[in-house]
Order: C-alpha cells, then structure tokens, then sequence
C-alpha cells in the first residue's frame, strides 16, 4: 500500500467513470490508515480513478474500530452532512454491511484476501 502500486479493478473502474459521467459525486471511503494519503492518492489517480469528490481514510482515532464500526459511522456522518447514499461498492462484507445502509450495494469478489 505504501508504494502505491495496485491495480484498478476493471469493472470497478468502468462503473466509477460511469457513474461520474452521471454527476454522481463519488466519495471513497477507505480503511487504510491516514499515513498512506499520498501513495493512496498518487495510485488512484495512476490507474484512471481521479474526479472523485472525497477520499476518507482511517485517522488516529480510528484506529481502534473494526472496519465495519468505521465506515458505518462514516456513513453516519455524511448523511448528517446532507449526503444521500444511493450505493456502496465494496470487496469485504465490512465495507457494506452495518446501518446506516445504501439503496444498492455492490459486493465484488476479491480472491486475494478476506477480512474476518
């Protein structure tokens, strides 16, 4: 993660331009920690994800919530900020499961890791 040298998902990709081609404001929620901003942000925009409204990363105080509490509360918080939530795409059930939740969840198969 460090190095920032992942590869975009295809049909991950396809689906994000898609739906910024929309107007869909895009804002990725990540469990990476804060400390990996730069090389998260240079690899995003690297392998083609770039015009995305937020990147919300795990801050100190994060640190300590399973990626599930996380990112839920931070659902929490962009609903209180005036968002709507129409979809979450995500490779772990953590990404998606937990209230408040999306109109669509998209869940994708990731063959290289699972997140107990």
């Amino acid at each position: 993660m460090s190095q920032g040298k992942a590869q975009a998902v295809e049909h991950s990709l396809r689906l994000f331009n898609e739906l910024k081609g929309l107007g869909v404001q895009i804002i990725l929620v990540s469990s990476r920690r804060e400390c990996l901003r730069s090389a998260t942000i240079d690899n995003l925009v690297d392998v083609g994800y770039h015009g995305w409204t937020s990147l919300i990363l795990r801050g100190a105080d994060d640190e300590h919530k399973n990626i599930q509490k996380f990112k839920a509360e931070v659902r929490k918080k962009l609903i209180n900020s005036g968002y709507r939530i129409w979809g979450i795409l995500g490779d772990e059930w953590s990404s998606i499961e937990g209230l408040p939740s999306a109109k669509r969840t998209f869940k994708l198969p990731n063959p290289l890791y699972y997140v107990a």
